[in-house]
């Protein structure tokens, strides 16, 4: 393939500047209701989802998680980024077996505060012996041009969800498919680390053993000793995970692919398992659940989902 000329390469990034300002127009989506009381943490949880509905109390039992962690870090390859705050929420419903099944809210189960990533363009692709590459590298005194956010998103359903994992340490909790978007005008809008058919699957376990505490409360989330609901509290242990891949970026700027090259040799990508890491730090998980649901079978779905709607303020 003949290298592209540097008077080419301006012309480029001229045309990458004008999508990538494009493709930054995002859409907007709905927020997340205020909920009441108990029922704070769980403004995601899927509790109309027709898989948690259709839990009749007995042989499955639906349940909310929530896990929030404000900051950490991850590492890919050779680069590490500090991250910002993080929040998981899925559906599950206990199987009678002991299995379980997990079901994702329509936002994805987890939203995730961008990140920037060290050094932006100059640190991920300068300097380069490929003109088109040289070519934009010299653009990129402007800070706006330089900057390079990466934001985590879910592609696809977690699973794998181990209750008796999130008490204890060193136990895989959740299997977490996700994908890293790498955004600057530059890059387009199509630049990912990981994808929905070939995705990062991250499996966070306890490094340490956290608080345990519990509170119960009415439908509508009041504090109540004798309510007909309880949230089960874990804090204060921090979260890692070491043992899973990254594959190379993809769909980063040019068609013929030379952004890509640039963005993996610079960022070690792909990485085998045991070179990357995640840490979540000062996680806290809450679980909350109807605490007789055989009582109101085969309707406990619905009541879950009833009392959930009655919260929203």
């Amino acid at each position: 393939m003949p290298q592209l000329s540097t008077r080419a390469g301006l012309a480029t990034v001229s045309a990458l500047t004008a999508l990538g300002a494009f493709a930054s127009l995002g859409t907007a989506t709905a927020a997340a209701p205020a909920l009441n009381g108990e029922w704070a943490p769980f403004t995601r949880c899927p509790v109309d989802a027709p898989a948690m509905l259709a839990a009749d109390g007995f042989d499955k039992t639906p349940q909310c998680v929530v896990s929030t962690s404000a900051s950490g870090s991850i590492k890919l390859g050779k680069t590490t980024v500090v991250t910002g705050r993080t929040d998981l929420q899925i559906g599950v419903v206990q199987n009678a077996d002991g299995t379980s099944s997990v079901v994702a809210p329509p936002s994805g189960a987890l939203v995730a505060a961008p990140a920037t990533v060290p050094g932006g363009l100059l640190g991920l692709m300068c300097p380069s012996d490929v003109p088109v590459i040289t070519a934009i590298c010299e653009t990129l005194s402007d800070s706006k041009l330089n900057r390079i956010t990466a934001t985590m998103e879910s592609v696809g359903a977690p699973y794998a969800f181990d209750q008796t994992a999130g008490v204890l340490k060193d136990l895989p909790i959740v299997a977490l498919p996700v994908r890293i978007h790498l955004e600057n005008p530059l890059l387009g809008g199509n630049c990912y680390i990981g994808s929905k058919s070939a995705p990062i699957v991250l499996r966070p376990r306890n490094l340490d053993y956290p608080a345990f505490g519990m509170s119960f409360f009415k439908g509508d989330g009041t504090l109540d000793e004798a309510g007909e609901m309880s949230r089960i509290n874990l804090t204060g242990a921090s979260q890692n995970d070491s043992t899973f891949a990254v594959p190379g970026a993809t769909g980063c700027g040019l068609n013929v692919g030379l952004i890509n090259a640039a963005v993996n040799a610079k960022t070690g990508l792909p990485s085998a398992s045991g070179n990357n890491s995640l840490t979540l730090n000062d996680t806290r998980t809450h679980l909350s659940g109807l605490n007789a649901p055989g009582t109101v079978a085969p309707d406990a779905g619905e009541v879950l989902a009833r009392n959930w709607h009655s919260a929203v303020r």
